[in-house]
């Protein structure tokens, strides 16, 4: 029987014959050991062509690419760092390939400073739909908090500004709203990262209505399909999805199975596009936001927004697989 590492292996090698076709969430979810690095185009960081699925958000109608960007672990680096070098690469092939929403927090230690200064030397700014969180526990810290993140992040507004784990929900989605009034944010969300915290989250979307919810997701943790899902479909509710490769605990569990036979027929030759497709073949999800630090992993993610969705029992089976 071929290996999961042969498989890879071949995979690798024919990625220079495919450099030319189009391109079908944190920096800890990928041991170095997960999947060979690509060849070709996207070893060279020149990202491949393609046109990435993009949804609707219900509130507004306005349309995003259904992969992202999330920076916990991989953009808590030091600015002067290679790690940080190797960021603006990862960025370069994110926006070249039709990418984004970045979603970041005040609460990942520097990431917002990352972010920021990435899209001032990038140039990107317009070009992101960038998103932070709220997270402090009373209004004087939520208002000094609000104005760091501004300055961090090098901007005088977000699209998408959301309360952090539902912390200090009482006195931070009352500000939220207000700011949304100001014009500094566009939309208003509600974030958690826990099974625990579904039913309390499908609550307050039935109370407060937010423009968008952040929940976790994945093919080993497939319950908000049943829980959250439901409930943003009826109320139109856009959803991003955090967890989906339950924080690399998927990369060591699949490194040594092959794809499923029908893969190839979806366009995916990755796990890592198979965990992601599985995440956007729900149609209440509207974008998903895994993180890498490594332009080559940014690329093949990208690949998972791109050819066709799995069918109702292609996503079964790998639920069978790793739930």
């Amino acid at each position: 029987m071929n290996t999961r590492r042969q498989f890879l292996t071949r995979a690798a090698l024919a990625s220079a014959a495919l450099a030319a076709m189009p391109l079908a969430a944190c920096a800890q979810e990928r041991p170095e050991t997960a999947r060979p690095k690509p060849t070709g185009a996207i070893a060279g960081r020149v990202p491949l062509g393609g046109a990435l699925i993009a949804r609707a958000i219900p509130s507004t109608g306005e349309s995003i690419p259904t992969i992202g960007v999330g920076t916990s672990g991989s953009y808590e680096v030091p600015l002067d760092s290679a790690e940080f070098a190797a960021l603006k690469d990862v960025l370069k092939v994110f926006f070249a390939g039709g990418g984004s929403v970045i979603d970041t927090s005040p609460n990942y230690s520097n990431a917002e400073d990352v972010v920021g200064a990435l899209l001032a030397e990038g140039g990107w700014r317009e070009r992101c739909f960038l998103a932070t969180k709220l997270a402090a526990d009373d209004r004087a810290a939520l208002e000094a908090q609000w104005a760091d993140s501004l300055r961090r992040l090098r901007t005088g507004k977000v699209e998408l500004l959301q309360v952090h784990n539902l912390r200090n929900l009482s006195q931070a989605l009352p500000y939220a709203r207000e700011l949304k009034a100001q014009g500094k944010t566009k939309y208003i969300g509600l974030t958690h990262f826990r099974d625990s915290a579904h039913a309390e989250l499908a609550g307050l979307m039935r109370k407060e209505k937010p423009d968008f919810v952040q929940i976790n997701y994945s093919v080993s943790a497939p319950a908000a399909a049943k829980t959250v899902f439901p409930v943003a479909r009826e109320l139109g509710i856009a959803v991003i999805v955090n967890r989906a490769f339950d924080d690399g605990k998927l990369f060591a569990r699949s490194k040594d199975m092959p794809l499923p036979g029908w893969a190839a027929e979806i366009g995916a030759t990755s796990w890592a596009q198979l965990f992601l497709r599985f995440t956007i073949s729900d149609e209440a999800v509207t974008v998903v936001i895994p993180a890498t630090g490594k332009p080559e992993r940014q690329a093949d993610n990208l690949k998972g927004g791109i050819g066709p969705l799995l069918s109702a029992a292609q996503h079964a089976e790998l639920v069978a697989l790793f739930g």
